[in-house]
């Protein structure tokens, strides 16, 4: 019984792993899905058509760090990045496809190097996902539109959220207000 339990297990292990490992271009695409987000300039939701790309596409409108990061979930290294420092008043978007995602009035010195929120412009303009990868669980955070990686969220920041959306700077764009 432990060994039909065990076998099966495996089994699973082996499929997931080998869904969540095929390459992009090789995955299901969403042509033609939308998409509801808060727009800032509007101050409204809008619907915006999902951006799809093949992995050639994505390495032609990306610098290599902005692939790395967005495309493959890379992470840039603390204290590096071009945002962490910054405190301009402005919108900080998705590299990938301009996305609104963080107020700059939503920043904080986290002190862990990377650009860190307390919440983004709407719940709608992130999406959260499981991640089990370096042996734990964390929270990852996705651009809605694009699927890019962007970073992760922890429960571990200021109020009034309680959040800390840590965020890679080669994920974002910034647009000063």
């Amino acid at each position: 019984m432990a060994r039909k339990a065990l076998l099966t297990a495996a089994a699973c292990f082996f499929a997931w792993g080998f869904l969540y490992c095929l390459p992009e271009q090789s995955k299901p695409q969403a042509g033609g899905i939308t998409v509801t987000v808060y727009d800032t300039e509007s101050k409204k939701m809008v619907t915006r058509e999902r951006v799809v790309k093949t992995e050639e596409e994505w390495k032609k409108s990306l610098t290599p760090e902005q692939f790395d990061i967005l495309r493959k979930k890379g992470t840039e290294r603390a204290f590096t990045g071009e945002y962490d420092k910054l405190n301009e008043k402005g919108t900080y978007r998705c590299a990938g496809c301009g996305t609104d995602l963080f107020h700059s009035e939503d920043k904080f010195n986290s002190g862990t190097g990377w650009p860190s929120f307390t919440r983004p412009v709407a719940a709608e303009n992130v999406t959260e996902k499981s991640d089990r990868s370096l042996f734990t669980l964390r929270t990852e955070i996705l651009c809605p539109v694009c699927g890019g990686h962007l970073g992760h969220v922890f429960d571990d920041g200021p109020v009034p959220t309680g959040k800390r959306y840590c965020m890679n700077s080669g994920a974002l764009d910034f647009k000063k207000k």
